[in-house]
Formats: C-alpha cells, structure tokens, sequence
C-alpha cells in the first residue's frame, strides 16, 4: 500500500519542510492541498512558473503527488468554474499528478445547496479537458455524496474514464450511516484515491482523532481495500488548517504511517 498525507495537516510548513518530512518518514506521496497562505495552489510562488521546480522537488526525493485536493465546488453554476479547473489541471499534468479532488458538496454533511444533475451537468462540461490532459476528475464522498449510491451514479452518468471517485471514509460512515462494506458495494472500481482520518462521535459532533484512537472501522475498509485489488494511494487528510486545535503534523504524520502500516499488514 502506498501512504501519502495532505497539506491540509501542515499549514505553516514550506514546501521543502513537506517533502523532507514525507521522505524521512517512509510516505511515498504528498497530497496537495494549500501550501502556506495559498489555497488556490496555481498562484502558489513555487507554481507560478508552471511547477517544474516543485516537480524536480518532490521526483528527487522519490515522491508522488496522488492528488491535488482542490477547493473547487461542482454543485453550482460558478461562471469561472472552468477556468480554475483548467488552472488546477495544468499544475496537475506539470507535477505529474493524475487526480483532482472536487467538491460535489461544501461540507462533509449534506446540505441544501448540492443536487447531483447540476455536478453531473459540471462535470461533463469538463470532462474532456481532463481527457486531454490525462488527469480525472474525483467527486469526494462529502455531503450528498456521502451517500454512496448516489455518487456511484452521478459519477457513471458523467460517462467518462477521467471522471471518478475519491473515497473519504469517514463520511459515508458519520454522515451516511453506511458501512464500509455498503460503501465499497457501490463504489468498487470507481475509487481512484481514497482519504482516511479516525472520529468518534461527542454531543452529536464527529470529533476528529488520530488513527487508532477512534471508532471509525477502518480495519474492514483497508480489508475491503486489500481485497478488492486497490493500487492507489491512502491518504492521512488531517484538518489541521481549519482545526487548529488538533495535533500537530510532526507527531501525527509520524504516528499515522506506522499505525496504518500495521492495519493495512492485519487486514
């Protein structure tokens, strides 16, 4: 299994400081999402020249980029939608990344605002860009979608081998009410990334916790994973940047490899 962490989890960190610690700690991949002040990564300083020297960067230490999580929202008619797409999808091709994370949904919990023939409509409208340029699309399981049967279907309406799915599996479990094996019914070969974080429930509020020290069954979903032939990346999507009372990155990032090392050995 390949391990990566996102960008989410080290807000203040440079981008020499990510690829050092993902090298030192045994990761084989960075997810990009954010770098410093920089949420929309295209005007980040060390992409704006395209990203060859943040390619050289993370290919020197021997590393991928799985995916660039972008903050870019499917489920409404955003007149420069297109545009920042195509922006995320030439840094993408730049760094040799063959996945986008979008939004189908703002929040991990549904709201009234997503409706899948909108982000269906979306994402044919950019589907052959991405063709052309040989990165896909993933709709995230957040929000409506973290009902799985209907982002197996959106994504199969779209009709596009660019067009797929990234499994967050804390949301179809805490939002959804789904099993894992529910979740991997609907989604099993559509999956082209997947993220993973550990919550319990308090008060009625999903509180987010380092791998192992909540109740999310993560040991079924790597099993699932495992079985199922799964050959893309796991991805630690630790929210520090919107939670900053959460771990800090050092000391997560070093306790998650180890420990979903050891859940994806026993599964």
């Amino acid at each position: 299994m390949k391990f990566s962490f996102s960008t989410l989890g080290c807000p203040r960190w440079t981008l020499s400081e990510i690829v050092t610690a993902a090298k030192d700690l045994g990761y084989a991949g960075v997810e990009l999402r954010g770098l410093g002040d920089d949420i929309f990564l295209p005007d980040a300083r060390v992409f704006r020249q395209g990203g060859a020297g943040a390619a050289r960067e993370f290919s020197s230490r021997g590393l991928a980029v799985p995916c660039i999580a972008t903050e870019c929202e499917v489920f409404g008619h955003m007149p420069d939608l297109a545009e920042k797409v195509g922006a995320y999808l030439r840094l993408a091709a730049a760094l040799g990344c063959p996945n986008l994370r979008l939004l189908g949904d703002r929040d991990p919990w549904k709201s009234d605002e997503a409706d899948a023939e909108t982000v269906a409509a979306n994402l044919r409208l950019l589907a052959p860009e991405a063709e052309r340029m040989g990165v896909s699309l993933l709709l995230e399981s957040n929000g409506i979608f973290s009902d799985s049967a209907l982002l197996a279907d959106t994504v199969r309406a779209v009709n596009s081998p660019r067009v797929a799915v990234l499994w967050d599996v804390n949301h179809p479990v805490r939002y959804g009410g789904e099993t894992p094996e529910k979740t991997w019914a609907n989604l099993a070969g559509l999956v082209r990334h997947v993220h993973v974080k550990d919550s319990v429930v308090t008060n009625g509020e999903v509180v987010y916790k380092m791998l192992g020290r909540g109740t999310l069954p993560l040991s079924e979903a790597f099993g699932l994973l495992k079985s199922g032939g799964y050959d893309g990346f796991v991805s630690l999507e630790w929210t520090k940047r919107w939670h900053q009372e959460l771990e800090e990155p050092g000391i997560v990032f070093d306790h998650f490899i180890h420990h979903a090392r050891r859940i994806w050995e026993k599964a």
